[in-house]
């Protein structure tokens, strides 16, 4: 069987285990390592408030290269002041001295050697961390490292919160004659919205490219796919997207904005994109989601508020969620956005129907329209009448669960 998990490309190992940060007993703590030392780059929340993980990697990035990533899923450790900060930097000293200790590196790390480890968490807001439980946890993953299928899995699964399954996503391409693998796993349900909306990413590849041109592919690719994603408009304290190129593909190495460069740039925002499709369908009590399609703006700009608007406002969400074609709060929506737009040359359409055309109602059937919107998924497409300039955003659908679950998650 392939191997289509994070641990897929040349040169990585993964592994996922219970240590005991969430009740439920599932797993909670994750470990990615790269042996060989990986070139690495990063982009982080825009929230002005953020957990401690997000401040020890924001400086740990900046290392040449990464040996590995650690992650623990059930408690945020945001809000946690210095205290949140010893243990995210406890957790890399930890995961240095295992890694090294598994790679024959040495008995004994440096703080130096520690900032070869990146660290992301994720969870509930304002609990310090189990840090005795984690650390025994790093211990327990460190001895279950492996390239196989069922490790990456495992990573997939120990980073969830609110998700209801694991999402992974993997490519496959050839670059100088050698092929080259693109692996994903990311989590994320709720507090998703653009700028950024990762939530966790995690991504390998064994290409052989510079850091600066990966990390340019990095932010090209979540702007375009992960960013475009809204859920509830809210975003984490602690989003993290990491990627992790190990260079171990053989291909000539990348290191100009060359055919060779896009060739990768281009498969990296597949990928991206696939994991944001997946992330929308199992947004917290989702059960469709749509894209927003805005054209004829005046700039990208005016597009890309206008779609955010249709995707975020509440009661276009809860006619997906009915299958209700109601075109109506969709123009709303549009007009509460401050962009600007020629009411006389407003179109909407729904899947292929058009349902709203120059300013008025379009007699379009029902029932067919109803079909289109109860769909897992389909595409809303709004022409502001006033340019060339179109954007896009990813949406999902609003239900009872929503509430339920977020009104439980506490407990």
């Amino acid at each position: 069987m392939a191997n289509n998990t994070i641990a897929a490309p040349k040169g990585f190992l993964a592994a996922g285990v219970q240590c005991g940060i969430k009740k439920s007993g599932k797993a909670d703590l994750g470990l990615l390592v790269c042996p060989a030392g990986a070139t690495a780059a990063a982009v982080f929340t825009t929230n002005k408030i953020v957990s401690a993980a997000v401040a020890v990697s924001k400086q740990h990035i900046k290392s040449p290269k990464i040996r590995a990533v650690v992650v623990n899923s059930g408690n945020a450790n945001t809000c946690t002041g210095q205290k949140g900060i010893r243990n995210a930097i406890t957790m890399c000293n930890k995961t240095a001295s295992l890694v090294a200790r598994r790679l024959s590196l040495g008995p004994r790390v440096t703080g130096d050697e520690s900032r070869n480890i990146l660290v992301a968490s994720t969870g509930i807001i304002g609990r310090q961390l189990p840090i005795k439980k984690i650390t025994a946890g790093i211990s327990k993953a460190a001895a279950k490292l492996s390239a196989s299928a069922s490790a990456g899995l495992d990573f997939a699964k120990a980073i969830m919160t609110t998700d209801t399954k694991p999402k992974q996503a993997v490519r496959r391409l050839e670059i100088s004659g050698a092929a080259v693998t693109i692996a994903g796993a990311v989590k994320g349900a709720g507090m998703i919205a653009p700028n950024m909306a990762t939530t966790l990413l995690f991504i390998t590849t064994d290409v052989a490219i510079s850091n600066y041109l990966l990390g340019r592919a990095l932010k090209r690719a979540v702007g375009n796919s992960l960013n475009k994603l809204t859920v509830d408009g809210h975003q984490s304290t602690n989003d993290t997207a990491i990627i992790l190129a190990s260079g171990l593909a053989d291909n000539r190495p990348i290191v100009s904005q060359c055919p060779r460069y896009r060739r990768f740039a281009k498969t990296l925002g597949q990928l991206c994109d696939d994991l944001a499709k997946q992330m929308a369908l199992d947004a917290e009590g989702a059960t469709r989601m749509f894209k927003v399609v805005v054209k004829g703006a005046a700039t990208k700009a005016d597009a890309a508020r206008a779609s955010r608007a249709i995707a975020d406002y509440p009661l276009v969400k809860c006619a997906v969620n009915g299958g209700d074609p109601n075109w109506g709060r969709i123009i709303c929506a549009v007009g509460s956005a401050g962009v600007r737009l020629n009411p006389n040359k407003l179109s909407c359409k729904l899947g292929p129907i058009t349902v709203f055309n120059n300013g008025a109602p379009r007699k379009f059937d029902v029932k067919k329209a109803s079909k289109v919107v109860s769909q897992t998924e389909h595409t809303i497409t709004v022409n502001l009448g006033m340019g060339k300039a179109s954007d896009f955003c990813y949406g999902c659908d609003l239900s009872k669960d929503y509430v339920t679950i977020n009104a439980d998650y506490q407990t």
